[in-house]
């Protein structure tokens, strides 16, 4: 990341430089994605940096909520940038300014390179990590793919300018890039927001889970269940579990950890066994036996 942010920064200002003395708006606009690049990789950076942190007495998980932090606070940028350039845009189909097509065609092609490079360090170093997609680093890669988007679109202007004259390629160019990269923004603020607000991952499915753990041998019910993540790579769980007998707990306690495991991925559980026969529990849900549910549709 450090290596990518580098690149990614220095190229900025020379895409920059080049924009305004082109007039290219696509130029500037890439040159714009790349400084907001730079910020991202920064974030993403730090954030890797913070997750690897121990826990404390003050933060008892660690600080494994640094990459949902981090993804939500680098998509909301990405779209910040997608307004901005989209109003510039429209504003230059109103008017147009003429664009030097070969000096634009020039620099993009050079930061398409640049761009391919940065992607490639990035995926490189997601494949060192076991190769689990986490939100930090698609936060980071959504920003190179949009600056690779960018390039490309500023190469076609800059060639369509040059051979054509038709100034208007190099803002429409520009919007069609925002409309692309906005879909992936929302997607990915909409799960690291998910991932904040502690709901249950995306990937997993709560019923399923809890009829999994009600269906476990020596189980009479379950309750209380509550399935969420720290980040993309760490889901925790806890439930109540009503059982026939305490005395066997602990082998029932193997079987509920092996299901978990086995069937959702979920290593951090905690489990809090009931007597069948207790007092009143004040659930929020409870979850019996399989023979006892109604098949889902």
């Amino acid at each position: 990341m450090i290596w990518a942010l580098a690149l990614t920064l220095g190229f900025a200002f020379v895409e920059a430089g080049t924009g305004w003395w082109a007039n290219s708006l696509a130029l500037m606009g890439d040159a714009g994605h790349m400084l907001t690049d730079a910020a991202a990789l920064g974030i993403a950076a730090f954030a890797a940096w913070a997750m690897r942190r121990p826990a404390s007495n003050r933060h008892t998980y660690g600080y494994a909520r640094a990459e949902l932090v981090a993804a939500f606070v680098n998509s909301l940028f990405m779209l910040g940038i997608v307004a901005a350039i989209a109003v510039a845009a429209i504003d230059r189909l109103r008017t147009p300014l003429p664009v030097s097509g070969e000096a634009v065609t020039g620099v993009a092609l050079l930061g398409l390179i640049i761009n391919l490079l940065v992607a490639r360090l990035l995926h490189d170093d997601h494949g060192g990590h076991g190769g689990s997609a986490d939100l930090n680093r698609r936060a980071a890669f959504l920003h190179v793919l949009g600056d690779l988007l960018g390039s490309v679109a500023a190469i076609a202007a800059g060639l369509i300018v040059t051979y054509t004259g038709w100034s208007w390629a190099d803002p429409l160019l520009s919007l069609v890039i925002c409309v692309l990269i906005l879909f992936s923004s929302v997607s990915l603020v909409r799960q690291a927001l998910h991932g904040l607000m502690d709901g249950t991952p995306l990937s997993l499915d709560l019923a399923d889970i809890g009829r999994t753990l009600a269906g476990t041998e020596g189980v009479r019910s379950v309750h209380d269940l509550h399935v969420w993540a720290l980040n993309s790579a760490r889901v925790v769980l806890t439930a109540h579990v009503v059982v026939d007998d305490l005395a066997g707990w602990p082998e029932v306690l193997t079987r509920l950890k092996h299901a978990t495991h086995t069937h959702f991925g979920i290593d951090h559980v905690t489990f809090q066994p009931e007597p069948a026969n207790s007092p009143v529990r004040f659930m929020t849900r409870t979850i019996q036996e399989p023979s006892t549910i109604p098949a889902r549709k």
